[in-house]
């Protein structure tokens, strides 16, 4: 009970009114580098082109169509979706849009999501279990390539998701799996302790803008929120701190 308050006494603090009276300063007030807008990657990685937004030939149904079907959906059937259909799904949730300066010497992005002070404090990791052309593993997103990390392999990957998170197995028959970490200081370099509250704000727009998309291609997504943190941390091989799951939702054909 006694975290419960705790919890409930930093989502109410005023952080500007602290920054305003306590003459406090932000990492970005103090002229300290901006963080990389994506983690890096090995020169001799395995990067696969993903499809490019004026090559779409999906998604093309009335907006208001796609939030009338939403749903939350949790069976999927064993067709597989495209290369392009992935691609759309990626660019509908991270897509970037522009790029261009925000802060002085520096340069930031915008992207098909909001995000305050354009942060973008996510990473997109997939577990790819039905996808054309893609074998089956772990793979990365990088929006300012627009391209496909390749990982590793693991066709027990998706069990190991579904089993982390309570044991849903429905999760682990989706033809992928969109598992959102959240790299907190490119928030807390502009926003400080308040970040944590708008990185849950915004990890909400990315997840609808998925259901939305995902319902564009004839396909169906289920949010997920009950996982053993430890467990899928270690499944993506990040610490848990500094680089750590806040999301998931499947995607499969419905």
């Amino acid at each position: 009970m006694e975290s419960l308050k705790t919890y409930r006494k930093f989502l109410t603090t005023d952080y500007w009114t602290t920054q305003r009276e306590g003459g406090y300063k932000t990492d970005q007030e103090k002229k300290l580098p901006l963080p990389a807008a994506q983690k890096g990657y090995s020169r001799d990685s395995v990067l696969i082109d993903l499809v490019e937004l004026d090559q779409f030939g999906v998604g093309t149904i009335p907006l208001i169509d796609a939030i009338r079907m939403r749903r939350s959906r949790r069976k999927y059937s064993q067709q597989s979706l495209t290369l392009e259909e992935l691609s759309f799904l990626l660019w509908a949730t991270q897509g970037i849009q522009k790029r261009r300066k925000i802060y002085a010497g520096a340069r930031g992005t915008l992207r098909t999501v909001p995000s305050g002070g354009a942060r973008h404090p996510f990473e997109t990791y997939l577990v790819i279990n039905n996808v054309d052309t893609l074998k089956s593993g772990l793979y990365r997103y990088l929006p300012i390539e627009n391209k496909l990390l390749y990982l590793r392999s693991g066709k027990s990957l998706s069990k190991k998701v579904a089993a982390s998170c309570n044991n849903q197995n429905w999760i682990g028959k989706a033809a992928l799996i969109f598992i959102w970490t959240a790299i907190p200081y490119r928030t807390e370099w502009r926003y400080s302790f308040i970040a944590a509250k708008t990185i849950a704000q915004e990890s909400g727009h990315i997840c609808q803008n998925l259901y939305l998309a995902s319902e564009a291609i004839g396909a169906g997504t289920c949010a997920v929120g009950a996982y053993h943190q430890k467990e899928l941390d270690n499944i993506l091989g990040v610490d848990g701190e500094d680089e750590l799951v806040v999301y998931i939702a499947p995607v499969g054909k419905i």
